[in-house]
């Protein structure tokens, strides 16, 4: 069982190492100013295509910039065009061989001092959450949601923790799901099981942490996710 374990981390780490490309290639090659974000989206479901192989993804992909990084994943924003000194989040979940990826970043055009502090702060908040979770790793997800929202929002940016959840599980294509339920499956309020217990089918559940910085005042926000139990 030990060796299956170990392969199964292998095979999401691997899906997230080739997510990691994918995302270096849309930095340098698709992030420009002028474009909308449905078009945007096109382009990088094109390039994951051609490129990568890529023929599913196992959730929406999201883009979106400005104004539109406050909504929740859930809502469908009006369609905005990216502008020059601008902020924007690309979420996206997709399959390799079979393994699900989940990753998400944050980028900024132009040289706006707020809109880069919010980029250059979310990865060491991740990282200092997930350095809390491995202090603890059967906590459960609601306490980890608590430390996550609280590490955000006592950063002296002035910060709120913009989801209602901070990950969930990931696996192979596709992932273990119980309909209608928005919580166990979930680091969120309400989910009291220990985030170290195995699923339905006796193998570890491996989760993915991800981060909201939300500036309320200016109206833009920060996302950054990818595996919380590997790597």
């Amino acid at each position: 069982m030990a060796l299956v374990e170990e392969q199964r981390a292998a095979r999401l780490q691997d899906a997230q190492d080739k997510a990691a490309e994918l995302f270096d290639e849309i930095e340098e090659n698709l992030l420009r100013p002028g474009i909308g974000e449905k078009a945007l989206s096109d382009e990088i479901h094109k390039l994951g295509t051609e490129r990568c192989g890529v023929r599913t993804h196992w959730h929406k992909r999201v883009v979106r910039s400005g104004p539109n990084t406050m909504c929740a994943y859930s809502d469908n924003p009006p369609d905005r065009i990216i502008q020059p000194d601008d902020i924007l989040i690309v979420d996206l979940g997709p399959v390799f061989e079979e393994w699900e990826a989940d990753f998400g970043r944050t980028f900024v055009l132009g040289d706006d001092p707020r809109k880069k502090e919010i980029r250059d702060a979310i990865e060491p908040i991740w990282k200092e959450v997930k350095a809390k979770y491995k202090e603890n790793p059967d906590m459960t997800g609601t306490e980890l949601y608590k430390i996550a929202k609280e590490t955000v929002e006592a950063h002296p940016g002035g910060w709120t923790f913009g989801g209602k959840l901070a990950g969930h599980i990931v696996g192979s294509f596709p992932h273990e799901r119980i309909p209608k339920d928005k919580v166990s499956l979930y680091i969120t309020e309400g989910n009291d099981n220990s985030m170290n217990c195995v699923g339905k089918d006796g193998h570890k559940r491996h989760w993915i942490l991800e981060v909201y910085i939300h500036d309320v005042k200016n109206q833009i926000g920060g996302f950054y996710e990818q595996l919380l139990t590997v790597g």
